[in-house]
């Protein structure tokens, strides 16, 4: 019809296909040069729902970024172009591009909370534990547990809804810690309230999920880069991916030049000093490090990449748990961790804690055989002390600014430190 049409517009000088011309809506003056069109055929790519792991939600972490996967506003690496595949679903995060205008594109970290393993043996004990089979809809089982119906029925997230539940996070938690969670909780609209009113059934499931999987995600959110945090910044998650900024991991600079290293060790004695003393009266430490519990960006900064081994004491309001109830466990408590694990005691944690890891598993890779033999030696003596623990005399904050003292020095200033330069020709702090 419309090739039709275009024949009798490019004769329309005929007067007796005029009015023909004119009843059909030709324009005449247009027709000379109009030319069939051609359909537009846009390259998609193919996301699968098991990929994303929509096909699991609501016993997921979110949907708040999934338009921008399907708009191919995130693209992974691999994605040079149309006809590539996903990457296999079997890693644990990739590399990845974030654009919001299609014209200039970031570097963002694509992970899951857990291996697709671990998650697939997860969904598997909820439905033979819950239902007795081997497969179910995760959703209907976890709704009908015991947990799960007191969060329905709960106006307020209190201590008691989150024991047994093996995050770090919340081993030790206060209620000011819990309405933070739920004032702060970026999957559903801010509503800037302690209550959980604004969370529907759906979102309170995906709450609980995810901080009986992995509460990086939720850390992330409520201690914000934009507020000092030393985190990388939350952009979203999609079924079982979560997405964020990318950084490179610490490892990665284990070989790097003295002067890097210098610099590195000295922005991790700095997140450890705000992790220990900050405004909000919060203490963070470490239950677990190693060579990805930090990254570096590409301008230099350091900062936390891997919080789900962050546990927190609130030196303001103290635990709301004493230890006996942490005892009460159930199929949350399972997701990602042995059912029989121990807890540790909140009364255990010393303020060394996380500095004596840092001295046992990352100093010495970072800092080892870097520099000319007085400072090495003494650095090495140092590190030896540090790593035998809590015991030996002095605190945290001293042990800290002895090393601090060591390593500043060592630094330089130059363009390579994008973070703190030039700011560092002009300040007596670097």
């Amino acid at each position: 019809m419309g090739h039709w049409i275009l024949c009798l517009c490019s004769r329309a000088a005929d007067p007796l296909m005029l009015l023909l011309v004119l009843a059909l809506g030709c324009d005449p003056s247009t027709a000379a040069t109009a030319s069939p069109s051609v359909p537009h055929v846009k390259p998609s790519y193919s996301f699968g729902r098991t990929f994303l792991g929509l096909d699991k939600c609501n016993a997921c972490i979110g949907t708040s970024i999934c338009k921008k996967f399907f708009k191919e506003e995130i693209r992974f690496d691999t994605w040079l172009s149309s006809h590539l595949k996903l990457p296999p679903s079997s890693l644990l995060s990739y590399s990845g591009n974030y654009t919001d205008d299609a014209k200039s594109w970031r570097l963002v970290d694509i992970t899951r909370l857990t291996s697709k393993y671990q998650h697939d043996r997860a969904d598997k004990r909820i439905c033979t534990s819950l239902l007795k089979s081997k497969t179910c809809s995760l959703e209907r089982a976890l709704r009908r547990t015991q947990r799960f119906q007191k969060w329905l029925r709960a106006k307020r997230l209190t201590p008691d809804l989150v024991q047994g539940l093996s995050s770090p996070m919340l081993r030790c938690p206060s209620q000011r810690l819990l309405d933070r969670i739920v004032r702060r909780y970026a999957e559903v609209p801010d509503a800037g309230s302690i209550y959980m009113d604004h969370l529907t059934d759906r979102d309170k499931l995906r709450l609980l999920y995810t901080l009986a999987v992995n509460s990086h995600p939720i850390l992330l959110q409520i201690f914000p880069d934009v507020e000092g945090w030393p985190f990388p910044r939350y952009l979203g998650s999609c079924g079982r991916l979560v997405v964020s900024a990318s950084t490179r991991p610490l490892r990665d600079f284990f070989g790097a030049a003295p002067e890097v290293a210098a610099d590195l060790a000295l922005q991790l004695l700095a997140v450890l000093r705000s992790m220990a003393s900050n405004d909000l009266n919060y203490f963070f430490y470490f239950t677990h490090v190693d060579a990805g519990t930090f990254g570096v960006f590409s301008n230099g900064h350091l900062f936390i990449r891997d919080a789900s081994t962050l546990g927190i004491i609130d030196k303001e309001e103290g635990s709301q748990l004493i230890d006996g109830q942490q005892e009460h466990k159930d199929i949350f408590s399972c997701l990602t961790a042995d059912c029989q694990s121990a807890f540790v005691s909140c009364d255990s944690i010393r303020e060394k804690h996380s500095l004596v890891m840092v001295c046992q598993e990352l100093f010495p890779k970072l800092l080892a055989g870097k520099f000319l033999p007085p400072v090495q030696g003494r650095i090495d003596a140092f590190l030896r002390r540090c790593a035998r623990g809590p015991g030996d005399s002095g605190g945290a904050s001293e042990a800290m600014a002895e090393l601090a003292e060591i390593l500043r020095p060592l630094r330089s200033c130059d363009s390579r430190f994008a973070y703190r330069y030039p700011d560092c020709r002009y300040s007596d702090k670097y």
